[in-house]
């Protein structure tokens, strides 16, 4: 005789599992925590597009952005945690806002559950094109010997522009002064308009500028020089132990079934291995990642313990 325990398991394992076979019998929303153009709008919506036809279902785009993707984070945070509202979470939403918000209404590591990692990138320091320097160490000289106050850009506090930037002035010593703006777009016409001298963002939505010649790279911020930008050297070529890395990648709920989650895990990995989706990340410069949940899940707590220890240390707070 069953006991009354065993069989109310038995229950709703038979209720609950023609739902997750029939996953997804609807469309599917992924929310980016950030304005339309900039590289999780950009790179979420490719992965989307492949994704969604391989599931069979249209996986709807939701731009949400304000405070570093606390905004867009916070939504998905409290959504039903069924598999139909995801997130496209990054490097600053998922990594350094644990670390510079201390009044978050979620949990960055607890209220979410990591589906896959899209890819990484590099962040460039970039400048505009007519500004008269030609290397890191005479930029460096530029901002020291300036008689009025220099700006640097990014996509707003808790960023991984802002962070970058946080830690290129320790080293150089530096007296930039940080403008947050909403999402990378803004932030990197900031630059190109003379709005502010500088940005440390992701290559991705700088690399078309530098191609066309109009704003130039004056260093990267990975261990090793990036193809895209063979003769742009690294910080760490001059400031050892420099080294940031942006990522992409989506993130659902805490509680979404685990059945759903390895489920939309396998068509990003199928997406990444296609040559299509190589060839036009590989064009954005962001490297194509993959892996297991688990994996993705330890690359967001080492950010987390990182980037926590980094705002302790130089007092950054977002509240």
């Amino acid at each position: 005789m069953l006991k009354r325990s065993t069989f109310m398991a038995m229950t709703l394992c038979l209720a609950i599992t023609p739902a997750l076979a029939a996953y997804p019998e609807r469309p599917i929303t992924w929310v980016i925590p950030s304005p339309p153009g900039d590289g999780s709008d950009s790179i979420g919506r490719l992965l989307a597009d492949k994704v969604g036809r391989a599931l069979g279902q249209t996986i709807v785009i939701q731009n949400k952005p304000g405070a570093g993707g606390v905004i867009g984070s916070e939504a998905v945070a409290g959504a039903k945690p069924d598999g139909y509202t995801m997130i496209v979470g990054n490097a600053g939403s998922h990594g350094i806002n644990a670390a510079i918000y201390s009044k978050l209404r979620y949990d960055v590591v607890k209220s979410f559950r990591p589906v896959g990692l899209f890819c990484t990138a590099a962040n460039v320091l970039a400048v505009r094109q007519d500004l008269p320097v030609s290397n890191l160490k005479e930029f460096v000289a530029y901002i020291k010997n300036s008689k009025t106050s220099l700006n640097y850009s990014s996509g707003g506090i808790g960023s991984s522009a802002h962070l970058s930037a946080e830690l290129f002035k320790s080293l150089a010593d530096v007296p930039l002064v940080h403008i947050p703006y909403r999402g990378a777009t803004p932030a990197v016409q900031a630059v190109l308009s003379n709005e502010v001298v500088t940005m440390i963002g992701n290559l991705p939505p700088w690399l078309s500028q530098i191609k066309s010649g109009k704003a130039k790279a004056l260093a990267v911020t990975t261990k090793e020089r990036v193809p895209e930008l063979p003769d742009v050297p690294t910080l760490a070529e001059t400031y050892p132990g420099f080294e940031t890395v942006a990522w992409f990648g989506l993130l659902a709920p805490a509680g979404t079934p685990g059945e759903l989650i390895e489920r939309v895990n396998e068509q990003i990995n199928v997406a990444l291995a296609s040559p299509d989706i190589q060839e036009r990340l590989k064009a954005v410069s962001c490297a194509p990642a993959g892996g297991t949940p688990e994996e993705f899940a330890g690359r967001i707590r080492n950010d987390v313990s990182r980037w926590k220890k980094l705002a302790q240390e130089k007092n950054i707070k977002a509240d």
